[in-house]
């Protein structure tokens, strides 16, 4: 298994993270909790919208992608752990930005979300830890683009 350190990335490196189905009733909830704007809550209201029935808030999707990220990276460290291997520490992320979401995600709908890796450096300022950059998207069931945006984190070093 190759390792999660800064050294073991390269440009271009791409991996999935895992999928995130969308539940009309999860859907709802979360609307109700963080988006309860008419179009996102209200049946008739969604048939007026451009979207035409209930979506997904963006911060959901958004959400969806975490959980996948979070589950995945877990799984990782488990799997270099139960080898025997060097388990890195998760950085923080400095920022993002160029976050979208091209099309609606619907009730029924899985998002399938991944990774691409732009650019990983050392960093001067903060010796043992890199920065990598990296496109992360979300594809639907049809292959369609969903959500996407451009990230920054800081992965461990594996020599200083």
């Amino acid at each position: 298994m190759k390792g999660w350190f800064m050294e073991d990335f390269a440009p271009g490196d791409h991996w999935g993270i895992g999928s995130h189905h969308f539940t009309r009733e999860a859907i709802l909830s979360f609307n109700r909790r963080f988006d309860p704007i008419g179009f996102h809550v209200d049946d008739a209201a969604a048939a007026n919208s451009p979207y035409g029935r209930i979506t997904a808030a963006g911060l959901h999707t958004a959400c969806g992608w975490m959980v996948c990220y979070l589950r995945h990276n877990h799984a990782v460290q488990a799997e270099l752990a139960r080898q025997g291997l060097p388990v890195p520490e998760l950085g923080p992320s400095p920022g993002f930005r160029n976050m979208k979401w091209p099309k609606p995600v619907y009730a029924g709908d899985t998002v399938t979300y991944s990774g691409t890796v732009k650019s990983v450096r050392a960093m001067k300022s903060r010796p043992g830890w890199g920065l990598m950059s990296g496109l992360h998207q979300g594809h639907n069931q049809h292959g369609e683009l969903v959500f996407a945006y451009e990230g920054l984190v800081l992965v461990q070093a594996r020599t200083v």
